[in-house]
């Protein structure tokens, strides 16, 4: 973990929403270290109780079951507090396509409850998860923060809504606002089961089980992903950035550089075969696309790097050697599974 917290104040009392989840989680770790008071809020929707459970004793962190759909439950989240990262949201394109409803309810009416409470809590600055599906339609590369096109899924509308609510709540009540527009992050602790698990998860998984791992079209469609610790990195900055001009705006939070699908099982493969070799003679299985998928993803980070000091530590290869090495150590098949 190479997370630089050296400007970040040791006794600030910070909300993590959606703090049982794959972000939220290692978010909650590394501040903890710093010596931060943390509060967790997550209803385990997505969340899951394994990835705080280590922190559970600890006296700065308190963790709190509830629903961001809940006002009076985010009210009481925010009280006390100096700082929202509000990581809580129902992700995943294809999810949004089966229940747009749900997907709404809690990433924009939820984000909405989490707004009106720091407003009403004097929370001092509230950083939020936003996303780079909200580039939509928009062909142009690398991606830049003021150009974006039409979305392509339920969940691109509502992340953009959210970006719409957080300009509106600065310049209508003086919420300071940050929005980190993700790209395809992936790292210790992301789920790789259910419907909706994130590619790198989902593949890394099936090849310890020795089994094919399925890539959607023809493994051409590319994808800036990024790794935990260069999430971190922008959430820290955000927190401790003091520039007029870095505040009630949005970010890409990625590396800069794009692999495709089948670079990247290739490099899954690699890392993988040296802790059995085995894995190095599995190929995949080409389905069809998937509704709602952007064909290409790659993020300008220099808005970041200008305004937050955003600094990304690891590239795809150094993050996937790190993710490899946490997913072998804490989810390795037992030898009855891969029979």
């Amino acid at each position: 973990m190479k997370v630089d917290t050296s400007n970040l104040e040791s006794k600030l009392s910070i909300l993590v929403t959606g703090g049982a989840g794959f972000i939220g989680s290692n978010l909650c770790e590394v501040l903890i270290k710093n010596g931060n008071r943390v509060r967790c809020l997550d209803n385990f929707a997505t969340g899951l109780r394994k990835n705080i459970e280590y922190l559970l004793p600890h006296p700065n962190f308190q963790f709190l079951e509830g629903d961001i759909r809940d006002l009076k439950k985010c009210h009481e989240a925010c009280k006390g507090m100096d700082y929202v990262l509000h990581q809580a949201a129902l992700g995943s394109v294809p999810r949004s396509i089966h229940d747009p409803i749900t997907t709404n309810e809690v990433n924009v009416s939820g984000f909405l409850n989490m707004l009106v409470a720091a407003r009403d809590n004097k929370i001092k600055r509230f950083i939020y998860a936003a996303s780079s599906s909200t580039y939509g339609d928009s062909e142009s590369l690398p991606k830049r923060e003021e150009l974006i096109g039409k979305p392509l899924s339920p969940y691109a509308i509502t992340k953009y809504v959210n970006e719409l609510y957080a300009d509106v709540f600065g310049k209508t009540y003086g919420l300071e606002t940050i929005g980190l527009r993700y790209f395809n992050v992936f790292g210790r602790k992301q789920n790789p089961n259910g419907a909706y698990a994130a590619v790198i998860p989902k593949f890394v998984i099936q090849l310890m089980r020795y089994e094919s791992p399925v890539i959607n079209g023809d493994g051409s469609y590319s994808r800036d992903f990024t790794y935990i610790d260069n999430v971190i990195e922008a959430n820290l900055r955000s927190m401790v950035i003091n520039n007029p001009a870095a505040i009630g705006t949005v970010y890409n939070v990625a590396y800069g550089k794009r692999t495709d699908l089948n670079e990247l099982l290739r490099l899954l493969k690699d890392y993988l075969s040296e802790f059995d070799s085995r894995i190095c003679t599995i190929n995949a299985q080409y389905g069809p696309g998937r509704q709602g998928d952007v064909p290409h993803s790659l993020a300008s980070i220099e808005k970041a790097k200008r305004l937050l000091g955003y600094n990304p530590k690891y590239d795809i290869k150094d993050g996937l050697r790190e993710a490899v090495a946490w997913y072998w150590e804490n989810l390795k098949p037992s030898k009855d599974d891969t029979n």
